[in-house]
């Protein structure tokens, strides 16, 4: 886990280097034979570290630059494009829709950014999307969802704490 930087000069080059991380991660999910979903949602821990260690604006960047490079650089679009729009994002926008007071509003914000990049995934991704009811799609993506964020949640309160 990294550690809260002071100075601008160290806070990018932090940035910098979790970026760098995430890419090399990503690059690792195209070359594995599987495991690949699992690759790619590691590499969204590299954002998230950045928002413990500098903050959410710091998480934004490192998933700015670690997802544009992807694109480019990544010859597997796909995993480029689940990262661009889920695995790298969520671990940074999850603290700002955690934000909200009332936990209703912001588990339903959650499902609906959940189910929004399911439906986008669906459309753009249909080669790794095995033929299955459209509701049955979204009932199981977002219930995998759910242990997902639940996951990352323990993960956070663990670094967290052991930051301390």
């Amino acid at each position: 886990m990294p550690r809260p930087v002071r100075s601008r000069s160290q806070r990018a080059a932090q940035g910098g280097v979790l970026a760098a991380g995430s890419l090399v991660v990503l690059f690792l999910a195209g070359w594995a034979p599987s495991g690949r979903l699992g690759l790619t949602a590691a590499a969204g821990l590299f954002p998230m570290a950045a928002v413990l260690a500098g903050g959410r604006s710091a998480g934004y960047l490192c998933w700015g630059a670690s997802a544009l490079l992807g694109l480019i650089l990544l010859p597997d679009k796909g995993l480029a494009l689940l990262y661009l729009v889920f695995f790298g994002l969520y671990p940074v926008a999850k603290s700002g829709l955690e934000s909200r007071r009332s936990r209703a509003l912001a588990w339903l914000l959650k499902l609906g950014y959940c189910s929004g990049v399911l439906a986008l995934c669906r459309c753009a991704l249909k080669e790794w999307i095995p033929p299955v009811q459209g509701w049955m799609f979204f009932l199981l993506g977002n219930l995998i969802f759910i242990v997902y964020d639940a996951g990352l949640s323990q993960l956070i309160a663990r670094l967290v704490r052991r930051r301390r």
